[in-house]
């Protein structure tokens, strides 16, 4: 009697699971997957996503926010196409966004990236694209090209970006400690203590006995082609001869900004194509001689490195294809991709990769970036023995206990620091009077300029004050004629 019972029982659950089963795929739509994936419409897809989204409501073995399908579904969406630059904005995200816009946010002032897909050869570590100056991260030294592997000891490649934002972001005064890894093996912790963050757009001088005028645009914001003519009017009072413009660590920003600010430079012709799926969205930005403030025929160099993106090569492209300026440094970030912040509601959006812009010679940088015309480093990669002696120093705290010692320090107690860093710390001494004057200006703006450790910024001023200018000029290229050296058109006959 009792084996009888067991075998109904049996009979009953497998009923069960085969009426589930057949419900299930009849809820569905016959199962799309099985079919051959171009006869689908657009339509059957959103019907069965809402299919899907209703059957998990309704019989999910708890109940369910709807607000939690309807993110997730989001995030799975933007995160499918494998662009970093495409995500979701939930409404913290959009906090943030709307925060930085407006020029200031609590945090420690790093712009970062993170890949979407993480895997154990290539974990998803948040990369620093660039220290925004004189926030906390620029003072503790971090740079473009670092890795934030873990926050507070939690390793990053497990977080969201928003996961790793609002740990990042806090109130101000609060420490945060972050694990950076710099090249292979470098691994070190760095606490930093948030501050409000005020996004600069521009600063500017004129090199102290020189009649070359130095702009830093620090950023392209609505401000910065207004930012940028005060300081050519600063530089024409001044008997400007030449021009150095300083994009180095600059994230980019606004493709209007930086079309206008390369218009002071370009009288004709193209400054910049963006290229969509859609005709329609495709867009050129042209210069226009009326628009022209930069004084014809001089020297003009153009310093770019690593955490060059974006807008700030939108302008080095367009000032190289045009033969109006010599770019020193470091090969550009590479980032030729244009986005869009797409409002949902008033409290969430989506930003999306809508177009590619291309250089005035048609090329475009994504995931490339722009040679320099010069390639300067400012730093050499350590050897094992240097990575193991600044690993040293950065847990030392030596350099901040010298400067507590001493607070006001001139040049001179910043080099006598230095030379006596060197015998416990044997690293090139430039770099460490540039660790000990950074610790010394902590609590103040940084120098517009330091050329003493900057090998970049020399080269420039070495390069206009030679006369060298104008025959280096004659054998630059345009970003075509390097892609086409490199990799001919086999098109071309």
């Amino acid at each position: 009697m009792k084996i009888k019972s067991n075998k109904s029982l049996k009979k009953v659950v497998s009923f069960l699971f085969i009426s589930t089963m057949f419900l299930s795929s009849s809820c569905f739509g016959q199962g799309l997957g099985s079919r051959n994936n171009s006869s689908i419409s657009n339509y059957q897809y959103e019907r069965q996503l809402n299919n899907v989204f209703e059957f998990v409501q309704k019989n999910y073995v708890d109940e369910v926010d709807p607000k939690i399908l309807y993110e997730g579904a989001l995030k799975g969406m933007m995160e499918a196409l494998g662009d970093p630059y495409t995500i979701y904005l939930d409404s913290d995200y959009m906090r943030d966004l709307s925060d930085t816009t407006m020029g200031n946010f609590g945090g420690v002032g790093l712009t970062i990236s993170k890949p979407v897909e993480s895997t154990a050869d290539k974990p998803a570590y948040v990369e620093v694209s660039t220290p925004i100056e004189d926030s906390p991260g620029f003072r503790a030294g971090i740079r473009a090209g670092d890795y934030i592997v873990a926050i507070e000891g939690e390793p990053t490649p497990d977080m969201t970006m928003n996961q790793v934002l609002s740990k990042l972001r806090g109130q101000v005064g609060t420490p945060v400690t972050i694990t950076i890894l710099r090249g292979a093996n470098m691994r070190f912790d760095v606490r930093l203590v948030r501050a409000l963050i005020e996004v600069p757009t521009a600063k500017y001088g004129m090199i102290e006995g020189t009649k070359i005028g130095y702009a830093r645009l620090i950023e392209f914001t609505p401000e910065t082609p207004h930012r940028l003519q005060d300081a050519l009017n600063s530089f024409e009072a001044n008997g400007y001869t030449s021009l150095i413009i300083d994009l180095r660590d600059n994230p980019g920003g606004l493709i209007t900004s930086v079309a206008e600010v390369a218009d002071k430079f370009i009288d004709n012709g193209l400054i910049v194509s963006t290229k969509s799926r859609l005709a329609f969205e495709n867009q050129e930005f042209k210069a226009s001689a009326s628009e022209t403030t930069v004084k014809k025929n001089i020297p003009v160099i153009v310093l770019i490195n690593h955490g060059s993106a974006s807008a700030s090569e939108i302008l080095s492209g367009a000032l190289k294809d045009h033969h109006l300026a010599y770019l020193v440094g470091e090969r550009s970030y590479g980032k030729g991709s244009v986005q869009q912040v797409i409002n949902l509601s008033d409290t969430d959006g989506i930003k999306l990769t809508m177009a590619r812009y291309y250089t005035p010679s048609d090329v475009n940088i994504d995931k490339i970036g722009i040679p320099p015309d010069l390639e300067i480093k400012n730093m050499e990669d350590f050897t094992p023995a240097e990575e193991e002696t600044y690993l040293a120093l950065v847990k030392s705290d030596a350099i901040s206990k010298i400067v507590e010692q001493q607070p006001y320090m001139d040049e001179g107690d910043i080099s006598a620091a230095a030379e006596k860093l060197y015998k416990d710390y044997p690293l090139e001494k430039r770099l460490l009077r540039r660790l000990v004057r950074n610790q010394a200006n902590r609590l103040q703006e940084t120098p517009l300029y330091d050329l003493d450790y900057d090998l970049q910024l020399k080269e420039a001023i070495k390069i206009i004050e030679t006369g060298m200018w104008n025959n280096l000029m004659r054998k630059s290229k345009t970003l075509k004629e390097l892609q086409d050296s490199v990799e001919p058109d086999p098109l071309a006959k």
